[in-house]
C-alpha cells in the first residue's frame, strides 16, 4: 500500500522552507530599503586575545546575538513542533543549544584559537564532544540535539552563497575532477565492504556516500534513500568525521612538505576531504586565499552537488533491485517510492542558488555589489550558525565508546576508500587538472 507522503511533516521540508524563507524574506528586506533590519542579525565577533578584550567585544554583539535567538528559536520551534517534536522541550534544550554555539562562536574569535586554524564548525565539534564523553547530556536537553534538522537548513543556505554564475565558474575541470573522485571513491568502499567484509548493501552505500560526496550529509542523504538502518548511518557519520579530522592535520602538513602551489593544495584538501567545516580550516591553514577559492570550487560546488545524483541512484538501485528479493515474483515496485526517498532539501539548495542568481542579476551592479555585502553577507552568517549547531549536535551525540564499538570491518571499508582516495586527488590536482587550478 502506497504511504501518503505528508511534505509538512519532513525535515527537508522545513529545512526548504526556512532557507528560502530566510533567502527571500532578506531579499524583500533589502529591496524595501530597509537595510537597519538585515544589520540586527548580521553578528561580527572581532578578534581577541585576553579577557580585557572580552568585554568590549560581548557588548558590541549583544543585540545582534539575541535578535538571531528569537528568530531561530521562533521558526525552529515552530518546525519542531510540527515535525512531532515536544515544543517545549526542543525550546528548552535550544536555549542551552544556543548558548554554546555563540560561546564557540565567540571562542572562535580567539587569536590565539585562529592560530590554531580551529574554525567555529570544527571547535563546535570538539566542544560537543567534550561534553557529550565527560559530562553527559540529559534527556531534556536531546531534544533539541538534531543533527540532520540543522544540517539540511545549512546546506540550502550553503545554496544562496554560490550563486550559479559563481558555481559556472568551477568549469569543466572541477565538474570532472570531483566525478572521478566521486566515483571511484564511492565504488572501491562499496565494493571492499560488500566483497571483502560481506557487510550490508545500504550500509556500505552509506559508507561510500561519506567517502565520496559530502560527508555526514552525504551519509544522511543516501541513508534516508536507501532506507539504511539509522545504527549504519550513525556509524558512517562517526567514521566520516574521525578521517575528517585527521585530515585537517594530514593534508596542509603534506601539501607544505611536497611544496604544492596554494591553488593545487585546496584542490587536493577539496577532493579528499570528507567533511565541509573541516576541509574549510584545512584550506586555511595553507595561509592563501588561493586554497580556500580552489577548496571551494572543488569540495563544495563539484562533490557536494553530487549528492542528488547518488541519492537518486541509490533510490533507484535499493527499490528497484536490492529490495526486490524480499518481493513474491508477481508484486511490482512501486516507483513513486523513488521521489519519496529523494532527499528534497537539495532541491532546496539549486532553488536557494537561481533565487539569489536572478536577484544579482535584475540589479544594477552597483546594487548588487550592495545586496552582496548586506544580503549575501546574512546568508553565510545563518549558513554559520546552522553549520555551528549541526556540528555541536554531532559531537554531542557522538560517543568514544561507541566508536570503538564500530568494527574492523567498517573501519577498514572505509580506510580502503580513503587510501584510494587520498592518491587520486593528489595526481587530479597535481598532474591532470594542475594548470587548471593554477590559473585560478
Amino acid at each position: 500500500m502506497q504511504k501518503t507522503y505528508f511534505w509538512h511533516k519532513k525535515e527537508d521540508s522545513w529545512a526548504i522552507l526556512i532557507g528560502l524563507g530566510i533567502v527571500a524574506a532578506a531579499t524583500i528586506l533589502f529591496l524595501a530599503d530597509a537595510a537597519n533590519v538585515l544589520h540586527l542579525f548580521n553578528m561580527k565577533v572581532s578578534g581577541w586575545s585576553s579577557a580585557a578584550d572580552l568585554g568590549p567585544v560581548l557588548t558590541k554583539i549583544a543585540l545582534p546575538a539575541l535578535s538571531i535567538f528569537t528568530f531561530l528559536a521562533v521558526i525552529l520551534t515552530i518546525g519542531a513542533a510540527t515535525l512531532g517534536f515536544l515544543p517545549q522541550k526542543f525550546l528548552k534544550g535550544f536555549i542551552f543549544l544556543y548558548i554554546l554555539a555563540l560561546l564557540v562562536t565567540v571562542l572562535g574569535a580567539n587569536t590565539y584559537v585562529k592560530a590554531m586554524q580551529l574554525e567555529s564548525p570544527l571547535l563546535a565539534l570538539i566542544v560537543g564532544l567534550a561534553i557529550g564523553n565527560f559530562i553527559g547530556v540529559p534527556a531534556w536537553f536531546s531534544e533539541a540535539v538534531r543533527t540532520e534538522y540543522y544540517m539540511k537548513t545549512g546546506i540550502v543556505l550553503m545554496g544562496a552563497t554560490l550563486p550559479f554564475t559563481i558555481i559556472l565558474q568551477a568549469g569543466p575541470a572541477a565538474i570532472i575532477q570531483a566525478l572521478i573522485v566521486s566515483i571511484v571513491t564511492f565504488v572501491s568502499i562499496y565494493l571492499a565492504a560488500t566483497r571483502l567484509f560481506h557487510l550490508d548493501r545500504r550500509f556500505a552505500a552509506c559508507l561510500g556516500a561519506g567517502g565520496s560526496i559530502c560527508g555526514v550529509s552525504g551519509s544522511i542523504a543516501i541513508g534516508g534513500a536507501c532506507r539504511a538502518r539509522q545504527e549504519h548511518v550513525s556509524i558512517a557519520i562517526s567514521l566520516v568525521v574521525v578521517w575528517a579530522v585527521a585530515m585537517i592535520f594530514f593534508l596542509p602538513f603534506a601539501a607544505k612538505a611536497l611544496e604544492l602551489p596554494a591553488g593545487i593544495a585546496g584542490a587536493w584538501i577539496g577532493t579528499s576531504e570528507f567533511a565541509d567545516a573541516a576541509g574549510f580550516a584545512a584550506a586555511e591553514a595553507i595561509g592563501d586565499e588561493a586554497a580556500v577559492r580552489s577548496f571551494t570550487l572543488m569540495k563544495v560546488v563539484g562533490r557536494d552537488m553530487f549528492v542528488g545524483i547518488w541519492a537518486f541512484i541509490v533510490a533507484v538501485l535499493s527499490v528497484t533491485l536490492w529490495e526486490r528479493t524480499s518481493l513474491n515474483s508477481s508484486e511490482r515496485v512501486d516507483k513513486r517510492e523513488i521521489w519519496n526517498r529523494f532527499p528534497k532539501f537539495i532541491i532546496g539548495f539549486f532553488a536557494a542558488s537561481l533565487l539569489t542568481t536572478f536577484a544579482i542579476t535584475s540589479m544594477d551592479p552597483a546594487v548588487a555589489g550592495t545586496y552582496n555585502k548586506e544580503a549575501m553577507v546574512l546568508f553565510k552568517s545563518f549558513r554559520g550558525w546552522f553549520f555551528v549547531l549541526t556540528f555541536l549536535s554531532i559531537g554531542l551525540t557522538t560517543r568514544f565508546r561507541e566508536l570503538a564499538l564500530v568494527g574492523w570491518k567498517p573501519f577498514l571499508a572505509f580506510a580502503i576508500g580513503v587510501a584510494i582516495n587520498v592518491p587520486i586527488g593528489y595526481y587530479l590536482s597535481n598532474h591532470v587538472f594542475a594548470d587548471f587550478w593554477l590559473d585560478l
